[in-house]
């Protein structure tokens, strides 16, 4: 008997394969192991997995390159493993399979499968309807408690949750209520005691909300798991906490990179070519070179300046470098209240008014540093800045209070900005106020120098 055709060799040989025993790992541990391996070697093992196995790991949405593995399986185990997928799973894998394959594969779908599979790929990306599942149970509100269990007994291996039991009702099939698994298993198995004497009202979902907006709602309701309905209240879907978590975290990845100034990568570190890298971060490092070159401009004013008192470019990073850093400190507390709905677009005045005595604070406290800085280097002789150390010590302070407070202020608006055009705060706000407050810095640093030196040093 061959290998493939003995269960028992199957799993021998699956386990010798991974370097693990399956049948006693975790799924999330074994999906960690096949991604250390060569897709040619997890092709092989998926191959002679059994299905059960395998659809387990391809639910996993932290098994890399799923997409292409499938693609290469052989025809009748990749449809295998798409009829035995959470649909929303099978969604996500088959979109980016390549154009071809993905026809292919969507052929030998069989019609149910396929009208989900369909259904769920209509929505955009990053909506309600783009993460929900069609694998739920539901009931007409005229059927019992015992005839609710039996049907979940029947429908349980097919669906992706059973948390709560939608009750619809049973002409219109639209939503009525919800009852929670807990309390129809307390219930008393009588054949008179109707389901929908248990349910409750429930809080559900639109297909066009985005995820931020979906995980705020389960966030609130404290719920593992709501229902999509359309504009009739028919249920198209439902969300699961887990779901939920999976897309904040693609999402927060997506905010932490455009924050640093590129392009979101939707594939892990060590997956991602030279080319597709060079791509994804040139674009963005050239904008902000060529918006720096505006600091060689704004140096290039105050030419006269430096050549008469070269100790000024002394301070020159010190003083940018502060600016910049109270105005990216600005710009992530507002971008995280904005996604939080802490504040809105029409609390910018508020927020202005808030920043200004702040960033003058923090600019004052800065400046007595850099005011103690020089006045401790010239008592101990570790530097001379000249007679008039004095007064130089004061512009470095007052110059900190003024770039601070711009920086705060800077930071704070432009989040607003960007998200009124149209734009994602997070994808230019850091970088832009970094290089806004560069400019502005020089400029009110050798301004102040100009008021307080002239005469003097200058």
């Amino acid at each position: 008997m061959s290998v493939v055709n003995d269960p028992r060799k199957v799993v021998d040989a699956v386990n010798t394969a991974i370097g693990a025993p399956m049948a006693h790992e975790h799924v999330a541990d074994i999906v960690e192991l096949l991604n250390e391996k060569s897709n040619e070697d997890v092709i092989e093992i998926i191959t002679r997995m059994p299905l059960e196995w395998a659809v387990e790991v391809f639910d996993q949405p932290q098994f890399q390159d799923a997409s292409e593995i499938l693609a290469t399986l052989p025809q009748d185990k990749a449809i295998a493993l798409l009829e035995g997928m959470s649909a929303d799973r099978a969604v996500d894998v088959l979109r980016w399979v390549e154009e071809d394959d993905r026809a292919r594969l969507h052929q030998g779908l069989s019609p149910e499968t396929r009208a989900s599979v369909d259904h769920l790929m209509s929505y955009a990306e990053g909506t309600a309807g783009s993460m929900m599942t069609t694998e739920f149970v539901s009931v007409p509100s005229t059927w019992t408690v015992q005839q609710t269990i039996e049907h979940i007994r029947r429908v349980e291996r097919s669906r992706e949750t059973v948390y709560a039991i939608y009750v619809l009702n049973p002409s219109t099939h639209r939503l009525e209520n919800m009852v929670t698994l807990r309390r129809l298993i307390a219930a008393e198995p009588d054949d008179n005691v109707l389901v929908a004497s248990l349910s409750h009202p429930v809080i559900t979902l639109t297909p066009a909300m985005t995820r931020e907006d979906v995980a705020r709602v389960i966030s609130k309701y404290d719920v593992l798991a709501l229902p999509v309905v359309d504009s009739t209240n028919h249920v198209l879907g439902i969300i699961t906490v887990d779901d939920v978590i999976d897309a904040m975290i693609e999402e927060q990845t997506e905010d932490v990179q455009r924050m640093g100034g590129m392009e979101a990568i939707d594939m892990p570190y060590f997956e991602i070519s030279f080319a597709h890298m060079i791509k994804k971060r040139a674009g963005w490092l050239c904008v902000l070179f060529l918006a720096e070159m505006l600091t060689a401009s704004a140096m290039q004013v105050f030419e006269d300046e430096l050549e008469k008192a070269i100790v000024l470019a002394l301070f020159i990073p010190l003083v940018m470098s502060s600016g910049g850093n109270s105005g990216s400190q600005a710009t992530s507390l507002i971008i995280r209240a904005l996604a939080l709905r802490e504040v809105t677009l029409k609390d910018w005045w508020r927020v202005a008014l808030r920043e200004l005595p702040t960033g003058i604070v923090l600019g004052a406290i800065l400046g007595m540093i850099g005011i103690v800085r020089i006045a401790v280097w010239q008592g101990i002789g570790f530097f001379d800045y000249g007679e008039h150390w004095v007064i130089l010590a004061v512009t470095i302070g007052v110059a900190l209070v003024g770039i601070v407070t711009f920086g705060s202020i800077t930071g704070s608006l432009l989040p607003f900005i960007i998200k009124r055009v149209g734009f994602d705060p997070a994808s230019a706000s850091a970088p832009f106020v970094a290089t806004l407050v560069d400019v502005t810095g020089i400029v009110i640093y050798f301004s102040v120098a100009w008021l307080l030196l002239s005469g003097t040093i200058l």
